[in-house]
């Protein structure tokens, strides 16, 4: 399965590498991005557009980075959580274990102060 995954890669990975090949043109044409804000005007120099998407994907690599610290984070407290849980019941089975055993049936019927 691993060699799969390895070849599947390679053949992505040769994929872009011949798109970007035969578009190098498209890719290294500069464009400008303008952002007029009521605090902030401003515009960039010519920017390629490869560059660009580099940009846009790492920081969608940092936000999924981030969102899976979180959420790691979250796993290894609710763990930590659950072995304190497991190790309360382990204590409270472990002392009805060790309880003395009485003589007589459990399910019988206790004698009435009637008589």
């Amino acid at each position: 399965m691993k060699q799969v995954k390895s070849i599947i890669v390679i053949l992505f990975l040769l994929i872009v590498v011949v798109v970007a090949v035969q578009n190098y043109q498209e890719l290294t044409k500069p464009i400008q991005f303008r952002v007029n804000l009521l605090f902030y005007s401003g515009e960039t120099s010519g920017v390629p557009v490869f560059l660009v998407a580099v940009i846009a994907f790492l920081i969608g690599v940092l936000c999924i980075w981030f969102y899976g610290i979180s959420e790691r984070l979250d796993f290894k407290r609710q763990i930590k959580m659950l072995k304190k849980d497991v190790a309360d019941k382990e204590q409270e089975l472990n002392s009805l274990r060790n309880l003395p055993v009485t003589s007589g049936d459990v399910g019988a019927e206790q004698p009435t102060a009637d008589a």
